[in-house]
């Protein structure tokens, strides 16, 4: 794989090599303070450069369970902690019977001595997900305590044995939290009071900064920020604020913005990687198509590659080190399958010159729930782009974004009527049809259908 021609970010320690520096110091070969130098080395720029990805062994026997599904079971997915007993294991259907230490043990036996990243969700905030029921948590709005307390230092305290210190770990911080806090507050139409109340209490940004805080300070973590996608703040009154809110997280208690190496984009979602058939530059009949399209609808991007190169820059123009980097989850934004374009659409209205040549098949741009017809999109790979880390699968394809009818559970999980495939939307996808994919369970819970569909769609096709 070819190296990421970011320029050279500034250097972090990571412990490295601890089980040789403590069997050195046992031995009586070295002193304390030359075993702690030896323990320690450089932080590298890419996580994922030269290093193999941990492969959830739990996911993977679902996969390969399905008709089909041997073809990406060796494939690395994030591993996501949803709940505080996720941590130890709970054997829910969204986390499996594996805890955090489970997974580290076998991630370390995975490494067998080489280099490995490990990647892991965290994804418990006070009030989570203010403006999808789907993905409610199970800590009210103002727990910032209990999340604090009872969620991160836990989890940094097992990331912290030095049994795992070799490890990459790769931290994805809360998605669906702080863009929230942009587009869904105020006097705007997709404003919820839930969003608002988040915004009024601080807890999203404080949760953010304390979980930054706490995992950044052990050497071996990589903390990924979620940076929503271009489809939520691609628009110019979003673009800058949502980097300007991230910035003042990352200095929120305890955070410094050394303790972020990166972003996240696209988490869990279907916006596609790059739009080959049109650019916000096109016009049709001399009107430019950004104005004119009402799939584009002003927005100043059209993919997520474009999208996360650019606001990479701005995050830095905001005050994030020149270095930061940026992962893009692919998982299902291949879109192939018979219903892909092979070219531009015509030039009869900037509508369908878009609307026919996009390869986002989506009804709507903020449609996010189990869409039908998105296929697996590219393969998880190291530095593909300038700027870009890695492309990754942080959400396991299978599992499902929110049940499509109401059904009881103890994770949390509300039903939101995105995931109903009969919803006529609201102003947070301008009244269109949801584009869900029918008999849906609760969110994380293995969804067969949609597997398959993923299977049959993939671009690049397995």
């Amino acid at each position: 794989m070819t190296a990421n021609p970011t320029a050279a970010r500034r250097p972090h320690l990571r412990a490295v090599g601890a089980a040789a520096a403590a069997a050195a110091l046992a031995a009586g070969l070295v002193s304390a303070t030359a075993a702690t130098e030896a323990a320690a080395a450089e932080r590298v720029d890419n996580p994922y450069e030269g290093a193999d990805v941990y492969v959830n062994p739990e996911w993977s026997a679902k996969a390969a369970a399905e008709p089909g599904g041997e073809a990406i079971a060796d494939q690395p997915t994030g591993v996501w902690l949803d709940r505080i007993s996720a941590i130890e294991g709970n054997d829910s259907p969204t986390t499996g019977s594996m805890g955090l230490r489970d997974h580290l043990d076998e991630a370390v036996e995975q490494a067998d001595g080489g280099e490995l990243v490990f990647q892991v969700v965290i994804y418990n905030l006070p009030g989570r997900d203010c403006a999808a029921l789907a993905s409610n948590g199970e800590l009210g709005p103002d727990e910032l305590d209990r999340y604090e307390n009872e969620y991160i230092d836990p989890i940094a305290e097992i990331i912290s044995d030095p049994a795992y210190s070799d490890l990459r770990i790769v931290t994805t911080i809360e998605i669906d939290s702080l863009p929230n806090l942009v587009t869904n507050v105020g006097g705007r139409d997709t404003a919820t009071p839930e969003c608002d109340e988040m915004l009024a209490n601080g807890n999203y940004v404080d949760g953010v900064g304390y979980a930054l805080a706490q995992l950044g300070a052990i050497d071996n973590v990589y903390n990924y920020v979620d940076a929503g996608h271009h489809g939520w703040i691609g628009w110019e009154d979003n673009f800058s604020a949502s980097a300007e809110l991230f910035y003042e997280a990352a200095n929120a208690n305890g955070a410094t913005p050394d303790d972020v190496h990166g972003f996240i984009s696209n988490t869990a979602n279907y916006s596609a990687l790059e739009e080959e058939y049109f650019s916000i530059k096109d016009t049709v009949n001399g009107e430019p198509i950004r104005e004119n399209s009402s799939w584009i609808d002003w927005n100043n991007y059209v993919d997520e590659l474009s999208f996360a190169q650019a606001f990479r820059e701005e995050l830095v123009r905001q005050g994030f080190d020149p270095g930061v980097g940026m992962l893009i989850d692919t998982s299902r934004n291949g879109w192939g399958g018979p219903d892909r374009p092979t070219g531009p659409g015509p030039e009869t209205s900037a509508d369908e010159y878009v609307d026919e040549g996009r390869i986002d098949r989506r009804i709507h741009l903020g449609n996010w729930c189990n869409q039908a017809g998105a296929g697996l999109g590219e393969r998880p790979t190291t530095a593909p782009e300038p700027g870009i880390d890695a492309y990754v699968w942080m959400k396991p394809p299978g599992e499902s974004d929110g049940s499509s009818e109401e059904i009881p559970n103890d994770e949390g999980k509300g039903f939101d009527r995105m995931c109903d495939p009969a919803y006529e939307g609201n102003a947070r996808n301008q009244n269109n049809m949801s584009g869900a994919l029918p008999d849906a369970p609760v969110s994380g819970h293995w969804f067969s259908a949609q597997f398959q569909e993923l299977l049959e769609n993939a671009h690049p096709p397995l």
